[in-house]
């Protein structure tokens, strides 16, 4: 991608996409390599992934996770081995199984985030009043941010709702 003209959004300051971009991806590198490398990150992924959007099935994992779905069923299989997911019948459809979190996969995504969260809010201590003050306003485009991306990352096989 190009590098986009800077120009004034209406706060006075300078609005500098490529620079957001690069920060924050630097940033997120630097909180995956914190992370503990107990589980690959596609594991990690569909984890978090089953926590945001409820019982999925594996196709519809796969097409989310990037991967194919024999790559995704092997993932399935050994996640399934450790305690972390289980397979349930699909209520809507009898001849599919939807993939779930159990509650010690729950309690895994939930503890990883909040170590993660930590971590991030020992370096925000560290910066000064003002700078931290701009990462709390910007807490809402984070938020956006990040439904985006999920937005983005769903395919177009989830059943509508309603």
């Amino acid at each position: 991608m190009g590098r986009r003209n800077t120009a004034k959004r209406g706060t006075g300051h300078t609005y500098n996409p490529s620079g957001v971009a690069a920060a924050l991806s630097g940033l997120l590198a630097g909180a995956v390599r914190r992370q503990p490398r107990d589980m690959s990150l596609t594991s990690v992924s569909t984890l978090s992934t089953l926590d945001r959007t409820g019982p999925r099935r594996i196709t519809d994992l796969a097409a989310i996770e990037g991967v194919t779905q024999p790559s995704m069923t092997v993932l399935v299989t050994a996640l399934e081995r450790t305690g972390l997911v289980e397979r349930q019948g699909d209520p809507a459809d009898k001849r599919v199984a939807l993939v779930a979190l159990t509650a010690a996969g729950l309690d895994y995504v939930r503890t990883r985030r909040r170590t993660s969260a930590e971590s991030f809010e020992r370096l925000i201590a560290e910066l000064p009043t003002d700078e931290a003050t701009a990462l709390s306003a910007a807490i809402p485009a984070l938020k956006h941010l990040q439904e985006l991306d999920n937005q983005q990352r769903e395919p177009a096989t989830r059943p509508p709702v309603g």
